[in-house]
């Protein structure tokens, strides 16, 4: 039997089915996953270790990039000026947690949003910036973990005078852009004093001030004392090759500048601490607040020497520092 389907019916079958089809295209769209703003202080490969720490601790917690979890990676490359810039980016992408390190940009953050959750992998003092308002009750949106380099300073500068027993001058290379930087240069100081020793700050805010601030401490001092942060950090290498054309032995938080060519580094596993940023993020996409997650300390230090380059500048370094090392580069 043939059924014969009148113009008007079939016009209203096909109207019914058009209307069905962006009901059956939204219900096949994929949901939006977690997202992740990912704002790093320095270029992509000079933090490569500390990110991949945090992007394998994700997958530890099951979150898998591309699969359950996506990354939004934006990158100032040590140009703290683009700050505010960045993070309106994220903000606009609606990120469901920042993650980011470094007082301009965790300061940043903090002044664009009370919303978003920001978790910070390693900043010198947070209290002291004013993004929690202590360590043990955050408050507000924001929390992380302190790397404690201002506590360390004293023992860096002790690090420096057992390999330069005759050190009398320590000077300082320090940014003094970044809101840290007093506090770390008091605690370089008063380490000093303690050890009869005259230190003295050559300040510096861009790459192009490096050279000319070691240039001007030839014959002026006798040991260089390198803040940790990312302005140093991405020019590490340019920092030691000049020290060592200065015959200035370097102490500094980063392993990575005891790698590029430093003499020794002394500060927090910082690829541990980006690890255990992950943890913070797990919380708060589960649900927590950043004010009820305390600030954690670090849990682990790393004393790094390089050897190739005591031996460059003619020292001799103690068999006791040595056994003391957690790596010696040869």
């Amino acid at each position: 039997m043939t059924v014969t389907i009148g113009r008007r019916e079939l016009l209203a079958a096909l109207g019914g089915a058009a209307a069905a089809w962006p009901l059956a295209a939204r219900g096949q769209q994929p949901r939006k996953l977690p997202t992740i703003g990912f704002l790093g202080a320095n270029s992509p490969q000079v933090q490569a270790r500390w990110t991949a720490a945090f992007v394998q601790r994700l997958q530890e917690l099951g979150w898998i990039e591309g699969r359950n979890i996506a990354i939004e990676y934006r990158w100032a490359e040590g140009r703290f000026d683009r700050s505010p810039e960045l993070v309106a980016e994220l903000i606009r992408l609606k990120v469901d947690v920042i993650v980011t390190h470094s007082p301009s940009l965790i300061v940043a953050a903090k002044r664009a949003t009370s919303d978003i959750p920001i978790v910070f992998a390693a900043v010198a003092d947070p209290v002291s910036i004013g993004v929690v308002d202590s360590l043990a009750r955050p408050g507000g949106n924001v929390t992380g973990l302190s790397n404690q380099y201002p506590d360390a300073a004293g023992k860096r500068v002790e690090l420096v005078r057992e390999v330069v027993p005759s050190l009398h001058q320590l000077a300082i290379l320090a940014n003094v852009g970044i809101a840290t930087a007093p506090l770390e240069v008091r605690e370089v100081e008063a380490a000093a004093r303690k050890l009869g020793l005259e230190a003295a700050t050559s300040g510096i805010r861009r790459a192009e001030d490096i050279e000319p601030a070691i240039t001007a401490l030839v014959g002026r001092a006798e040991a260089l004392y390198v803040f940790g942060e990312p302005l140093t950090n991405t020019n590490r290498a340019r920092i030691a090759t000049l020290a060592l054309g200065a015959r200035l032995p370097t102490v500094s938080a980063f392993r990575e500048f005891t790698e590029a060519g430093g003499l020794i580094s002394y500060g927090s596993n910082l690829p541990d601490q980006f690890r255990r940023s992950g943890d913070y993020v797990d919380k708060i996409l589960r649900g927590r607040k950043p004010a009820d997650l305390p600030v954690e300390q670090p849990t682990k230090f790393e004393l790094v020497i390089n050897l190739k380059t005591a031996k460059a500048l003619g020292l001799d370094v103690p068999p006791t520092l040595l056994a003391r090392a957690d790596e010696v580069i040869e």
